[in-house]
């Protein structure tokens, strides 16, 4: 997520350096825009037709890898772009999409499909949290190449966009040394031996370890009896489709909160109030800060007031934060054409408070609920269409939001906040709560079946009418 958080904002930095406007022949909004598309067109492709079968068919880790190898190639793409030929500079931005698309539908599943029910959704907050390490990154370095871009020349763009190699290249070192995830090692050749030894590197006891590995064949041998794996079994099984229709709208919710338009075009909004490209830049950087703490606050609570709450209180405050935004921008002077510093002051800090909202809820809770509801046979084909919502809608809105914003300016911001009202509303009426649910029995909020006491009855049922094997396959008397 690091990964993630870092590529995500090195698109926002970049657009503040005079240096790579003049170097890639000062692009208009439209091609600012397709630049940015082209990044979640790729991610959506990724996501879509590549994570699930990946993820799958190579595993949770190996998928993590390819990911990280793409990012690796298209970061060499960008930073030794031609002069003046920003399709080449596009091109890798497609490519490091796509790396992110793979990438993402392995790391929540493997890190789902790893934790205890009882800590899962403080786990994947700190996958969340990390996201935010990735901006702070992302950020701070490009305030450093600011404050010295007279030396750097166009290298102030260049090592921001550099420095995205670190990360992959930390990840593909230690990927070696994490375990595999003891669900994909069943599902794909029933290895009891290696899931067991997977279950041990993360469980206390032993006891534990064959509790959990028996839930996970009961709850397996249940979905290959009623569920098909497929991508069909989405649609065709009526609680699979209505999980994947909330999931679509929840994923494609968290892109239009306005936290993904904040997040790639903050410095373009900042322009329309400050003129020092240094301010902008510290103001992202302090943003980044903020949202790893931000983040944080999730850790304390999303396991004790649940995901329900924390998306409708997210989506109320992110609509109240909007809305006061616009009417302090929009009905304030401009003198000289920007706005006097005790209204810039208030409006980075009402972004700020939007962020604090945002960040422990449609930030980290989206991710932990999509990775929690669907059943094992389907999770990453699943997780993979529903994650790959946040960059249709990311696609969608952001090649137009730079031409809404010259137009309208922060008027827009009153969009945003009526459709955060909107999904607090969605959230409270449609929306279950998993909090502490075990991912093998929480198909019955959602209408289904609980595997694992079916996967009981049908391994029970087997014994009694074939020979018992051990689980090497050898044959007992």
């Amino acid at each position: 997520m690091v990964l993630y958080g870092y590529d995500a904002s090195v698109y926002n930095s970049v657009q503040g350096s005079t240096n790579w406007v003049t170097y890639f022949n000062e692009p208009d909004a439209n091609v600012i825009g397709a630049v940015n598309t082209a990044y979640t067109v790729g991610a959506i492709f990724g996501g879509f037709f590549l994570g699930g079968p990946i993820a799958d068919f190579l595993g949770r880790k190996l998928g993590m890898g390819i990911g990280c190898v793409l990012v690796i190639a298209s970061t060499f793409m960008q930073t030794w772009s031609p002069r003046g030929n920003i399709g080449c500079f596009l091109a890798g931005r497609c490519i490091i999409g796509i790396g992110q698309g793979i990438a993402l539908t392995s790391g929540p599943i493997y890190i789902g499909e790893l934790a205890p029910a009882e800590i899962r959704g403080k786990i994947m907050t700190f996958w969340q949290m990390f996201y935010s390490v990735g901006s702070f990154i992302c950020f701070w370095v490009n305030y450093g190449c600011t404050q010295h871009k007279e030396n750097l020349g166009e290298w102030d763009w260049k090592m921001v966009v550099l420095f995205q190699l670190l990360v992959p290249i930390l990840i593909l070192c230690l990927l070696p040394t994490i375990p595999g995830s003891p669900r994909w090692y069943i599902q794909r050749g029933n290895n009891v031996e290696k899931a067991r030894a997977a279950l041990e590197m993360v469980r206390e006891t032993a006891e534990e370890v064959e509790d959990e590995l028996l839930k996970i064949r009961e709850a397996l041998e249940y979905e290959r009896e009623a569920i098909s794996s497929t991508y069909s079994a989405l649609w065709k099984d009526k609680s699979l489709r209505k999980r994947m229709g909330l999931a679509l709208v929840v994923n494609a919710g968290q892109q239009i909160t306005g936290q993904g338009t904040l997040n790639t075009y903050s410095t373009k909004i900042y322009q329309k109030v400050f003129t020092s490209a240094g301010q902008i830049a510290l103001i992202n950087a302090l943003n980044a800060t903020f949202g790893i703490l931000f983040t944080l606050n999730a850790v304390w609570i999303i396991d004790r007031f649940g995901r329900k709450f924390l998306l409708i209180i997210g989506g109320i405050g992110m609509g109240i934060c909007m809305i006061i935004v616009s009417a302090v921008e929009t009905e304030t002077a401009s003198p000289g054409g920007t706005k006097t510093q005790p209204v810039g002051i208030s409006i980075v800090f009402l972004l700020f408070l939007f962020i604090f909202f945002y960040k422990p809820s449609w930030g980290a809770t989206v991710w932990i609920w999509t990775s929690e509801i669907f059943s094992m046979n389907v999770r990453a084909q699943a997780v993979g269409m529903a994650s790959q919502t946040q960059n249709v809608a990311n696609a969608i809105f952001q090649q137009f939001f730079p031409i809404f914003l010259d137009n309208c300016g922060f008027y827009a911001f009153y969009m945003f906040a009526g459709i955060n009202f909107l999904l607090a509303v969605f959230v409270f009426f449609f929306i279950p709560e998993t909090k502490q649910v075990p991912l093998e029995e929480i198909d019955a909020l959602f209408g289904g079946a609980n595997h694992v006491t079916h996967g009981e009855d049908l391994i029970r049922n087997e014994k009694e009418v074939r020979p018992s094997y051990s689980d090497t396959g050898e044959k007992r008397s």
